[in-house]
């Protein structure tokens, strides 16, 4: 709750410069804003994979909904690693299990399809940006 409260003062600060600045908003201005993801535990359960992998995750999610959800769910086993560092390996396990089922059981009204590309697409995303991250090379998604 910290951290909204700081979040909400730097956006009213970068508001009181920009009002103050005669010539408008610039870029030289000093103040940075800083956004961050705020994950719930089935998206930030989804598993950092190497980039061949997520890819083929995201076509079989594509297809057959939820069976590279569910594909994705056993590279947790193997040591990929999720943004849910404190629960134990197997929590994230039936995390990923859970997130599968529900795709396949909600495919019949097309949410679950939909919910499948879009889970597949984010380990895709995880994928190039963990790519990034161990090449040292700075990120500009």
């Amino acid at each position: 709750m910290e951290s909204s409260h700081k979040d909400a003062e730097t956006a009213a600060a970068a508001a009181a410069v920009a009002a103050a600045d005669p010539r408008g908003a610039s870029s030289s201005s000093g103040v940075v804003v800083q956004v961050r993801e705020k994950k719930g535990p089935l998206r930030a359960a989804i598993p950092y994979m190497p980039f061949p992998v997520a890819v083929i995750c995201l076509f079989l999610n594509t297809f057959v909904p939820g069976l590279g959800t569910f594909v994705s769910a056993f590279t947790v086993l193997c040591g990929a690693r999720t943004d849910l560092p404190d629960r134990h390996v197997c929590c994230v396990f039936w995390l990923n299990i859970a997130a599968a089922l529900i795709q396949i059981l909600t495919a019949i009204v097309m949410v679950g399809w939909i919910m499948s590309i879009f889970w597949g697409m984010d380990m895709v995303i995880l994928a190039i940006s963990q790519g990034y991250k161990e090449q040292g090379i700075p990120q500009q998604l």
